[in-house]
């Protein structure tokens, strides 16, 4: 008997969560934050892309058209790019440690990370949850998928827009520097 892809895809998910949830206890507090408005956009551009890849009931209509042919290969192809998303973007998570937010921002007291995963790309949480996603939507294998990965993506390009201003603003030169020589999202590429 082969084993339920869909069903482990969302374990990691969860687990995922809980490991964000509790690791969130310990952030500094803000100093700057992005602006309501913005963060209602990309609030609900998130809680979107995960209601496309997966709630149920949006599999209909074009929605629910496959943009691959269901297979057990592509399955277990979508559950190691969302495994392996998911462990780089909370590698990620505990490098920034105290600094992170779940919205876009400056802490007391900000560091400027540059290691671990930071030293491969400027935003590797973005990048770990792109992949995740993407795996997770080959695994579905329907267009809803596919558009849901659009939208984390857009949320996560124009949030780290935000972050880049602040993180200039916070450490100028330094940061400047660090844009020159590390990507925002893929490694050597974008």
């Amino acid at each position: 008997m082969l084993p339920d892809f869909h069903v482990w895809i969302d374990v990691l998910w969860m687990a995922f969560a809980a490991v964000w949830m509790a690791a969130s206890l310990t952030v500094k507090r803000n100093a700057r934050v992005q602006p309501s408005l913005s963060l209602m956009i990309h609030s609900g551009l998130i809680i979107a892309a995960f209601l496309f890849l997966f709630w149920p009931r949006l599999s209909a209509g074009p929605l629910a058209w496959r943009f691959v042919p269901h297979s057990e290969v592509l399955a277990a192809t979508g559950f190691a790019l969302t495994f392996a998303g998911l462990a780089f973007a909370i590698w990620a998570r505990f490098f920034l440690g105290r600094n992170w937010s779940g919205v876009a921002a400056i802490k007391h007291d900000h560091q400027l990370v540059r290691r671990g995963p930071y030293a491969v790309v400027r935003h590797p949480i973005y990048t770990g949850l792109t992949f995740a996603m993407l795996g997770s939507a080959l695994a579905l294998g329907e267009l809803r998928g596919l558009l849901g990965v659009a939208m984390g993506l857009a949320h996560w390009w124009t949030k780290s827009q935000i972050e880049e201003r602040f993180l200039l603003d916070q450490f100028g030169a330094e940061y400047a520097q660090y844009r020159r020589q590390v990507k925002a999202l893929i490694p050597f590429v974008l």
